[in-house]
């Protein structure tokens, strides 16, 4: 069904108001049933281990991949996992990783946890969520995802089982012996339990009893943030799971699609809005490198891994986008019919550069973890509106929130306010499972967002920002989506990031930091020349431009604002104590109880006086 004006999302809205309990299955179990019966040899899972165009590559049907996962599930259960039990997994994109997420889910419930973060926050998620089993890779030359497992493992005070899964057998036979032979040894506790994972599903069968009860339970835990500090953890429950994946099998997929997915299997965009919506619409799914994105050929070889898979539809974020036309459209790609981009704002001239270059349809759409993925999206194949990202999803409701005396208003149409979001994906009475996790922000069931946005006369939904992400000069609020926008259509920007800088007289004024596509003669001053006439508001004219090699991303690919925040402290405080004649420089920005906190080194204690004078007007505490 695709969307091509507001009516057709009317129509879907009152199918999920008549009667949409009809319509979906009632269990995550009975979902990989009607997958098998119906498409079952159909291709579901693809996967090959780099970029290249001519990788070995592995092939799943959907019935392979649901007789696994229900093997697994019947393993998890024999092993003591019941409906409320947490199976945790760390791991990379592999066709192992969809039949953890699909065979935990039907046992009890899902952790997808990101591979990258370092042990302490890996232990983090363990304990908090109370996972009694992980699986993650068996050790392997150059991977330290097992050591990592095993550091983690060690700071649990509770004992959990280990399943390990052999990622050598995806290799041709020559690297697979040779990577058998170096395989390192990594040791756990003595008192972890550690299984193959093919020995695992070998020792069962595919028989399974449907237990799902009427009480709707949590299927999955994803933790959000989590780039510093302890991740919070988000409960997402098995019929706005089921409802996310309705929602991708009715709008976006079919049993003819072919979902070219490099994003990470930790995330809600790869795992309900990707993986489960493949299992309600039988799509066939390709991973085309363990790592995604980031994997060895992928960005270089994006365009012939179309042709070969003959992708119809192509999942990717901004600065993925972005560095996929730095490569010239060297292959066939007529077959995409659109790509879905999310995860982050889609700057309006990388939507039509892209477009423009490569002849396919970008719909940019709009979720979040908190909301079980999916909130809105462009219509397919109709009128979208450029930088909008389109209309909320049948059976989700979103209002523009604000505060006044006190009081909880709805906003009129092209009036900004806070994102408010409710649907079945959406549980504010048990959102965060961590207690001490920050109070969930509500408003007569609707949950706050914390991003900034409204809805034009036409109803399209437009997001300008981070309530967080404001920047606050001298009590003037600025919105640095602004910024970004006007630096985003100079034609040699690439991709840009606006944030605030500390200042002594307005606490903080905004910058800018830019890539470029093209050279550009001038540098930053000439940029910021170019572009100041364009931001109407004098107030946010940046302060400083800098121009960089690339931009610190999330796993995810989000630009990370709070690293360049944390650049632009450095900066400011540097240059005040050089300007002063002080010593001291700036060891380490970190994050403090109340915000960020910088450490000073390099100075002796006859100039703490001195150096007090000379940060004594900044709002961001040293020591």
């Amino acid at each position: 069904m695709d969307l091509h004006i507001a009516d057709d999302l009317q129509i879907g809205r009152s199918i999920v108001e008549s009667g949409i309990e009809r319509e979906y299955p009632k269990s995550i179990y009975e979902s990989l049933i009607e997958t098998s019966v119906s498409v079952g040899d159909q291709p579901g899972i693809s996967f090959q281990m780099d970029g290249r165009p001519r990788c070995r590559s592995t092939t799943m049907t959907w019935r392979q991949t649901v007789d696994d996962a229900i093997r697994f599930a019947r393993f998890a259960r024999e092993n003591g996992i019941q409906p409320s039990d947490k199976v945790a997994y760390l791991l990379p994109n592999l066709p192992e990783t969809v039949v953890t997420y699909l065979g935990a889910m039907v046992a009890g419930c899902v952790v997808p946890i990101n591979p990258l973060l370092e042990p302490k926050q890996i232990a983090s998620i363990l304990r908090t969520t109370g996972a009694k089993m992980l699986v993650t890779l068996a050790p392997i030359p150059g991977v330290d995802i097992a050591q990592r497992a095993a550091a983690a493992v060690a700071e649990l005070e509770s004992t959990i089982a280990v399943v390990e899964v052999d990622i050598t057998r995806h290799l041709p036979p020559v690297k697979r012996w040779l990577a058998g032979a170096l395989r390192p040894n990594v040791v756990y506790r003595p008192d972890v339990q550690r299984v193959a994972f093919s020995d695992a599903l070998d020792s069962q069968s595919t028989d399974w009893t449907d237990d799902a009860s009427s009480d709707d339970r949590p299927v999955a835990c994803f933790h959000t943030g989590g780039t510093t500090g302890n991740p919070k953890v988000v409960q997402h429950f098995e019929r706005g799971v089921i409802f996310t994946g309705w929602l991708g099998a009715t709008m976006l997929f079919s049993k003819t699609s072919v979902a070219l997915c490099p994003l990470p299997l930790f995330h809600v965009f790869g795992c309900h809005a990707v993986i489960m919506s493949a299992v309600l619409s039988g799509a066939h799914v390709v991973l085309p490198s363990p790592a995604g994105f980031r994997g060895p050929g992928v960005i270089d070889n994006f365009w012939r891994l179309i042709e070969r898979w003959q992708a119809t539809f192509v999942i990717a974020v901004p600065t993925a986008m972005s560095a996929m036309l730095q490569r010239p459209v060297d292959a066939d790609v007529s077959s995409v019919d659109l790509l879905l981009c999310g995860s982050a704002p889609l700057p309006v001239a990388l939507y039509e550069r892209f477009e423009r270059e490569t002849g396919i349809e970008v719909v940019e759409g709009y979720g979040m973890t908190e909301a079980t993925a999916l909130v809105a999206a462009n219509p397919v194949g109709g009128r979208k509106k450029i930088g909008s990202v389109g209309f909320p999803f049948p059976g989700v409701d979103v209002r523009i929130h604000k505060r006044v005396d006190g009081q909880s208003v709805t906003c009129p149409a092209n009036e900004i306010g806070e994102i408010a979001v409710r649907g079945p994906g959406v549980r504010t009475d048990a959102l965060y499972l961590d207690a001490a996790a920050e109070p969930v922000d509500s408003v007569d069931g609707f949950l706050l967002t914390g991003d900034l946005g409204h809805f034009d006369d036409d109803g399209y939904l437009w997001v300008t920002g981070r309530v967080k992400e404001l920047i606050i000069r001298g009590g003037h609020n600025i919105d640095p989506a602004a910024i970004e926008a006007a630096f985003a259509a100079h034609t040699a920007v690439d991709l840009v990031a606006a944030v605030g800088q500390p200042d002594t007289h307005a606490g903080e004024v905004p910058c800018v930091y830019v890539t470029l596509r093209d050279e550009l003669e001038g540098g930053a001053e000439s940029l910021a020349a170019a572009v100041r006439p364009t931001i109407t508001e004098q107030a946010a004219w940046p302060k400083h431009v800098e121009i960089m090699d690339a931009l610190p991303q999330t796993a995810v690919g989000k630009v990370f604002k709070p690293a360049l925040r944390k650049m632009a402290v450095r900066r400011v405080f540097d240059a005040t104590l050089a300007n002063a004649g002080l010593q001291a420089r700036t060891a380490d920005v970190v994050d403090g109880p109340t915000g960020l906190l910088v450490k000073l080194s390099g100075y002796s204690a006859d100039e703490v006086a001195e150096i007090q004078t000379a940060l004594g007007d900044f709002t961001i505490p040293w020591r």
